[in-house]
């Protein structure tokens, strides 16, 4: 019997969830500080086997953390340390804003999901582009001889810029945080931000997504990979479009998915009342799974092998992630199960692909 599911009941699903977050996280980063990750990371490394090559980049494993978990940059290498093979950070927006009012994060604990309206709460770019520089120097440093983990950059549109502005706002955004990104990743996808899933249109994510190519490139000078993440909500019609205009656009990759907004299946094991309870967000977890599939297939099948595909929702398991890249994935993430699997999931979840292969 595995020790953290009982400790998750007994020290954190009694606590508000955001409360909980920054306990443990806080708790990750101390181990860090006072060297405990470092000694763990020779039971969580990934072995040399385990390394891949997507969008130019080697991985040191296929699985990695999405973007959500550690939104300001502030424990990145601890992250690392704890086996996930890339850490994606953000969302990150051109100035720093506060996100929606309390409370914005609820547990549907028996369905293992999570809904959340936390609305790009973030230090602004500028703040957090020096913690990432940071993060990046730790982890070239800690894993010299070795793959290094790698470090993905999300960034999203700040909430009291007009959707007509949304072009330069991005280009902020681009330009404080690109040169310390291994990969940059643009939102259009979260459902917190109003108006903000108006931008998955062609017509008003192909100017986005020049802007942030042109912008990476010139404060650069290289080519930084750049892919964009589309919510589970598209139609398949709108899943294609995005398909082809990353295609257009020479992108080099797409995240699938974001959190949903359906709540399908809800009541079959949380109460509906509770459900209701929580109001507006996106959901994510173990009901997102199955859709998450279907996007990833649909992308797949209609882009072919030109673009690296990032697949993540209701990822709990290594038979879950495995799906996953059976879909047509070549990189995984998670970030729900590790609020409930605990420190260790990431090792477990690359020990297993691993073992499957």
């Amino acid at each position: 019997m595995r020790f953290y599911p009982m400790f998750f009941n007994v020290a954190f699903s009694w606590m508000d969830p955001e409360r909980a977050h920054h306990l443990g996280f806080l708790g990750i980063k101390l181990c860090r500080k006072v060297g405990v990750s470092r000694v763990l990371r020779r039971f969580t490394a990934a072995r040399p086997g385990d390394a891949l090559e997507a969008m130019g980049i080697t991985f040191p494993s296929r699985f990695g953390l999405a973007a959500g978990f550690d939104k300001g940059a502030t424990g990145v290498a601890a992250l690392a340390d704890l086996g996930f093979g890339h850490v994606e950070i953000g969302t990150v927006t051109g100035q720093a804003q506060p996100g929606n009012p309390k409370p914005r994060l609820f547990r549907l604990v028996v369905d293992r999901a999570v809904i959340n309206r936390m609305g790009f709460n973030n230090d602004g770019a500028a703040t957090v582009a020096a913690r990432v520089q940071q993060a990046r120097a730790e982890i070239e440093k800690g894993w010299s001889g070795t793959v290094r983990p790698v470090v993905g950059v999300n960034i999203g549109k700040t909430k009291v810029v007009e959707l007509e502005d949304a072009e330069g706002d991005y280009r902020i955004s681009t330009r404080a945080l690109a040169p310390h990104a291994d990969y940059m990743v643009v939102n259009v996808s979260s459902p917190n931000t109003p108006g903000l899933r108006e931008l998955q249109a062609v017509e008003s994510l192909r100017p986005i997504l020049t802007a942030v190519r042109e912008e990476s490139t010139a404060v650069t000078g290289r080519h930084v990979p750049l892919l964009v993440k589309i919510a589970p909500d598209l139609a398949e019609p709108d899943i294609h479009a995005v398909g082809d205009l990353a295609l257009e656009l020479g992108l080099d990759g797409i995240v699938a998915t974001n959190t949903t907004i359906a709540r399908e299946g809800l009541g079959l094991n949380t109460p509906s009342s509770e459900v209701e309870a929580c109001g507006a967000g996106g959901l994510s977890g173990a009901p997102l799974r199955i859709r998450s599939l279907e996007v990833i297939r649909l992308l797949r099948e209609h882009v072919g092998p030109e673009l690296t595909i990032i697949g993540v929702g209701g990822v709990t398991t290594a038979r879950d992630a495995q799906e996953v890249l059976a879909a047509g994935a070549d990189l995984v993430q998670g970030y729900t199960a590790f609020l409930y699997e605990g420190p260790f999931w990431a090792a477990r979840m690359v020990k297993g692909l691993r073992a499957s292969h």
